[in-house]
């Protein structure tokens, strides 16, 4: 990690919780610290999820007051939490140290907690039928404040979290660095992390950063956010469909696929009487034939700021028995949290008005 990388300008000290251990031993040597207490400080941060160095009661205390002076973990104070009442679903709006909201979501489910998590505080993607980029990108979010989102929820809610998904406000590889950072922290088994086949991504489709991505050789899943089956109805959309078209986003998935061996999720929101249409199967057929993929189709969330309304259950059933029988794994999305601020960055969205 470059030098300025580590540094919080508002604050000219080390974001340490986003560093890799070898990084902190680093850190540690130019102090005159023994090696080892890097192990022990990053064991502390986030393998038992410390949020202050006082918690380190191992690490001497000449070292943990260098540490304040140097360094900062994230702690980002729950500013709203909404609890479904139908699911139990749980949405957090997280305050950072500068002030700035971003949104964090808990979805107990049979097989394990999951939690979705935002890359960044706003977007710049533009997509029509998202809350999230209304008012544009302020800023990337760092890979501990990526983590923190995790390790907050789960000791606020006092469950483990067994799968992540990068999928709440923000593009994740719009921030590269950063997502891949967190990435590796969340799955290094020195910090009892999570499996990488249990993290997912999910992008618009950045043709370029897929293809650094498959060049990582992570175990985690690629989403897709496709969400149309040809280039003029994506267009209307999705702003990133004017520069990469369909058949060249495919084509990395694909690119992804063959190095990975892990198969690509497409995810596909069901906008009534615009992409829910037989027709609209037919051509999403078409294109993932052969492929070994999944469809995610996901009936849109209202957002009050558009004009875009869900398929009914009786549409999404048809779309995606019509998949299915031309061989296409397809699923649809349960809807989680449907009583609460359900679409992403509308919980947000109401601190931005407040403002």
């Amino acid at each position: 990690m470059m030098e300025k990388d580590r540094i919080t300008p508002a604050e000219g000290k080390t974001d340490i919780a986003s560093l890799y251990e070898p990084e902190i031993r680093d850190l540690l040597s130019e102090a005159g610290e023994p090696a080892y207490r890097a192990g022990q400080i990053y064991k502390w941060i986030h393998e038992k999820r410390a949020v202050s160095f006082d918690e380190m009661t191992n690490i001497p205390a000449s070292l943990r007051g260098k540490l304040k002076a140097t360094a900062w973990l994230p702690d980002p104070a729950a500013a709203a939490r909404q609890i479904s009442k139908t699911d139990g679903t749980q949405k957090f709006a997280f305050r950072m140290r500068d002030g700035q909201i971003i949104e964090s979501v808990f979805m107990p489910y049979k097989h394990g907690n999951s939690v979705c998590v935002s890359s960044q505080a706003g977007c710049r993607m533009g997509c029509h039928f998202c809350a999230s980029t209304i008012g544009g990108l302020i800023r990337n979010l760092t890979a501990s404040e990526i983590l923190a989102q995790v390790y907050s929820i789960e000791r606020i809610t006092e469950e483990r979290v067994s799968n992540v998904v990068v999928m709440g406000t923000g593009e994740p590889l719009d921030n590269y660095e950063q997502v891949v950072r967190f990435i590796r922290i969340m799955s290094d088994e020195a910090a009892g992390g999570i499996s990488q086949r249990a993290i997912t991504v999910s992008t618009c489709g950045l043709v370029p950063m897929i293809d650094r991505l498959a060049e990582e050789k992570l175990q985690i899943t690629l989403a897709l956010s496709l969400h149309a089956p040809e280039d003029a109805l994506r267009r209307t959309m999705m702003p990133v469909a004017h520069r990469y078209t369909i058949a060249e986003t495919i084509a990395a998935c694909d690119r992804y696929f063959d190095a990975t061996g892990r198969r690509v999720s497409y995810e596909y929101a069901l906008i009534a009487g615009v992409n829910d249409t037989p027709e609209s199967a037919d051509r999403l057929i078409r294109l993932l034939a052969g492929k070994n993929c999944h469809v995610n189709l996901i009936p849109v969330n209202p957002v009050r700021e558009r004009n875009y309304r869900r398929s009914s259950r009786a549409h999404a059933e048809d779309f995606k028995i019509r998949l299915e029988k031309s061989g296409i794994n397809a699923t649809i999305r349960r809807g989680m949290g449907a009583d609460i601020d359900s679409a992403c960055g509308q919980l947000r969205r109401r601190f931005q008005e407040k403002a």
